[in-house]
């Protein structure tokens, strides 16, 4: 058993004893046991970690954006180095599987990496002589503090590989609100962050109930929010911090559609469902959970991905055998099976049910196995709101308008894919489908970090997308500047034209 920790949060450049007499508890879902008490940060203690981060701003915001990238220089190389420490981590916090944990650091780093390039992608605009000697030029500067509002699924990446990075690359100051039950990777990067050289308040870490984190939402210091979580709670964030002034990008469910035509090849496709229905645990805002397939091949398509995902391997997040892990907690595991429940209830037909998982020697670890409903229709809610776990729909269709209609009526709007080998197809379906992330024959159509993550619909709230171009803009304001300089010379005989001998 491992010893269980007693967190601190991070303000100031310092890790701060809380004064709460709340802890919450952080549970390793392998296991099943406490590995951590989370402090529930006071009003107070958050109150004045934004102070820390106003406090540095200043300073940090005055540093030449070439400078400021030389930390995240430094911090690639200190992620690299710690990349098994790190890993291990979040796997243990969170439950993926080691080679998803690993990704999990890998896409901290690349938006590590994305944000080194601030000084190009900050660049603004000039036109010379835009009147008879006006020049007129366009800088990006940075705006103040910044909130980040992280979820459970992505404990390095989102924190600190969309948020933290290119926030603090171009110029602002940051405070988060770990996740109750994944803070210690967030929580160790900062520690790396300043071991590469982060000025003390630049970086702030909190933990702490909604109650405290609705600080955030009206703190006139705070100058624009970053979340990721649900639906509901993000259209309270989007609403009421933009009601109050402030940039909000917010990061929402899904219900992510894969259409699969019959020209599709059946063993390829069905490895590519089950990697990304499957994939941490379906945890994951970009996981596939619905597959509409083309009736003349769904029979074919089903049995290849029932056998496929039986054959997954479930165990424990640590173990690099395991495929599947588990999810994050007992709450989220009954859940998970009450949706399964459901789907039975509503006449969905399960062709492999995941309930009752039990992994040998981890009998206690919070275990959902693959589960997958064929024959799911359109008035199943089973197919169209979000579970977070592993859990397959199929749904029948006769063709590609049938399939497409019937996607795109969907609430959520995150990513969507198709499986076919007609180019036409694939065209027709990149142009027309509401999905903001688009994959074609690629089961998790997840960008490179130079590029936006674009959710649509339900599934964002807000004007600039995280990450790539979208992602400096919302950390940035324009300053347009618009100069006349006179000539020396000219001056001069303005000068003597006018002056009228009086002395």
């Amino acid at each position: 058993m491992s010893e269980v920790k007693k967190l601190k949060f991070f303000s100031g450049g310092s890790f701060i004893e809380s004064k709460t007499q709340n802890y919450l508890d952080a549970y390793d879902p392998s296991t099943g046991a406490v590995i951590a008490k989370v402090p529930c940060c006071t009003e107070a203690e958050v109150e004045s970690t934004i102070a820390a981060a106003k406090s540095a701003y200043p300073l940090w915001s005055a540093t030449p954006v070439v400078k400021r990238v030389q930390v995240l220089y430094k911090l690639r190389d200190l992620l690299h180095e710690h990349l098994d420490e790190l890993t291990y981590l979040v796997a243990q916090e969170n439950g993926k599987a080691w080679s998803e944990a690993q990704g999990d650091v890998l896409k901290a780093i690349e938006g590590t990496e994305n944000a080194i390039t601030a000084p190009a992608i900050m660049m603004g605009e000039s036109l010379k002589d835009t009147s008879k000697g006006f020049d007129t030029v366009l800088y990006r500067e940075s705006l103040g503090v910044f909130a980040g509002i992280i979820p459970f699924n992505f404990p390095a990446m989102i924190p600190m590989g969309w948020m933290a990075p290119m926030c603090i690359a171009t110029g602002n100051t940051i405070v988060m609100k770990a996740a109750t039950f994944t803070p210690q990777s967030a929580l160790r990067i900062a520690e790396l962050y300043k071991e590469a050289g982060l000025p003390d308040g630049v970086l702030n870490i909190v933990t702490c109930s909604r109650k405290e984190a609705e600080i955030f939402l009206n703190h006139p210091d705070i100058k624009g929010v970053s979340f990721v979580g649900s639906t509901k709670v993000g259209l309270h964030i989007y609403s009421t911090a933009a009601k109050n002034g402030k940039r909000v990008q917010a990061l929402c469910e899904a219900k992510n559609h894969a259409l699969v035509l019959e020209d599709a090849p059946i063993k390829r496709t069905a490895a590519g469902i089950i990697n990304a229905a499957f994939g941490c645990a379906g945890e994951r805002c970009m996981a596939l959970p619905v597959v509409v397939v083309q009736e003349s091949i769904a029979d074919n398509l089903v049995a290849e991905i029932v056998s496929q995902a039986k054959n997954l391997q479930v165990g424990p997040a640590y173990d690099k055998s395991t495929a599947l892990g588990p999810v994050i907690n007992a709450d989220h595991q009954k859940w998970v099976e009450d949706c399964i429940q459901k789907g039975i209830d509503e006449g969905a037909k399960l062709v492999l049910d995941g309930r009752g998982c039990k992994v040998p020697g981890y009998e206690n670890g919070f275990y959902v196995g693959p589960t997958i409903f064929d024959h799911v229709t359109p008035d199943m809610s089973i197919g169209d709101f979000e579970i977070f776990g592993p859990v397959l729909c199929i749904k029948r269709v006769k063709n590609f308008e049938e399939g497409i209609t019937l996607m795109n009526k969907n609430k959520f709007a995150n990513g969507s894919v198709i499986f076919t080998g007609s180019g036409y197809y694939a065209r027709e379906f990149a142009r027309r489908t509401d999905g903001g992330m688009v994959g074609v024959n690629v089961g998790i159509p997840v960008p490179i970090g130079f590029f936006p993550f674009a959710g649509h619909k339900n599934s964002f709230f807000g004007d600039l997308h995280c990450l790539g171009k979208d992602g400096m803009r919302f950390y940035t304001e324009s300053k347009v500047v618009t100069t006349r300089w006179f000539d020396e010379e000219e001056s001069q005989k303005e000068k003597v034209s006018t002056w009228d001998g009086t002395i």
